[in-house]
């Protein structure tokens, strides 16, 4: 099903529809995820933050993190009225920080300007920070029965393969086609909107996987034209290749009487906003940093690999417990003229910081 235009995928949407939406909602119902913590109430906050720390996450390391943002901050007012520290705090270890740095003034904007409330359409969810047009369409899909699609990386694949749309998914015009046809898919009936659009999820997570999809048990299995076409696997496409870098820091770990010496990082890039050991370009930017007879004091840890989406990132941690005023007045104020935003942290209080996932395995474990 080569060279097939924009107007193509229209016109097969609509040949499917409604019967592709009657079956998923069908399926959802009998065969669908029931279980998740964010699906019991039609709550827009609980949707929101589930979308947000779903975003390049598997379910299960989310499902933790939730609950205990949840505990902490069980409205969208208790979330704005957080410090900042605080938030990053209870994401540390979930990656992609500009999402907790947004999600923080997100709530800050829904209370600002609108009474707490989150507004009821995805036109008015996308003028929030951080809330894109899959994920307000989410909200407003799941909360508020908007006949809207998503178009997560999981509704993607479904629907790129029910469709056979094998143009590059990088383009945009491409994937605005798709999201197109996949307006013309939507069930007739408003109130079936969170059954439908939590079934593109489950079918997704389930049974259309990126490898070796369950075709013979899928709903829309007669009906795939991807399947049909004997390969559904090579659907959707995407082009565009992420070239990962690899980066090298070394991080000198001081501790005086019970305190650790801490740096925030940026708000953005890695690590955006966090608190972390200093990053050294090199051991000899880390020998210069405490001398030589410091250095010989130091322990070298074991050299660690962090994986990023990007970036294969190797630390390279040296321990120094100083016993000396002195000493540690004097390192303090060098490396508070690279950093002013250095201080010493008491052990004690580090649950309390938002460290990146490394540094707090290293301090708290």
């Amino acid at each position: 099903m080569s060279d097939r235009s924009a107007d193509d995928l229209l016109r097969d949407a609509q040949q499917v529809s409604p019967v592709l939406a009657e079956r998923l909602v069908a399926w959802q119902h009998q065969e669908g995820r029931h279980h998740l913590p964010w699906q019991k109430v039609r709550d827009p906050y609980r949707v929101w933050l589930s979308e947000i720390m779903l975003q390049q996450t598997q379910v299960s390391t989310v499902l933790g993190y939730f609950d205990r943002f949840l505990a902490r901050f069980p409205d969208v007012a208790a979330l704005a009225a957080a410090p900042q520290d605080e938030v990053l705090a209870l994401w540390a270890g979930l990656g992609y920080y500009s999402r907790a740095r947004n999600l923080h003034r997100c709530a800050q904007a829904v209370v600002a300007e609108h009474g707490g409330v989150f507004p009821s359409t995805a036109v008015l969810l996308q003028t929030l920070p951080g809330i894109g047009p899959s994920t307000a369409s989410a909200i407003a899909s799941f909360c508020f029965n908007e006949r809207i699609s998503i178009m997560d990386g999981n509704v993607k694949r479904v629907l790129g393969r029910v469709l056979a749309w094998g143009e590059d998914l990088s383009v945009k015009a491409h994937e605005r086609a798709l999201w197109a046809a996949a307006q013309q898919v939507l069930p007739a009936r408003a109130e079936d909107m969170p059954a439908y659009t939590q079934g593109l999820m489950d079918l997704g997570a389930t049974l259309c996987t990126p490898r070796k999809p369950a075709c013979l048990t899928c709903p829309w299995s007669d009906l795939c034209l991807g399947r049909r076409e004997g390969d559904p696997e090579r659907f959707p496409v995407k082009g565009r290749k992420l070239v990962r870098g690899e980066r090298e820091s070394w991080l000198p770990w001081l501790e005086w009487q019970s305190q650790v010496w801490l740096e925030q990082m940026p708000e953005t890039g890695v690590w955006g906003g966090l608190w972390t050991l200093p990053l050294l370009e090199s051991d000899a930017a880390l020998h210069a940093l405490w001398g030589p007879a410091l250095a010989e004091r130091a322990e070298a840890q074991p050299r660690s690999k962090h994986v990023l989406t990007h970036l294969d990132w190797w630390l390279n941690p040296r321990r120094l417990v100083l016993s000396d005023a002195q000493e540690a007045a004097l390192l303090a104020e060098t490396l508070q003229a690279r950093e002013p935003s250095g201080r010493w942290v008491p052990l004690a209080d580090l649950a309390n910081w938002g460290l990146p996932a490394p540094i707090k395995r290293w301090l708290v474990g």
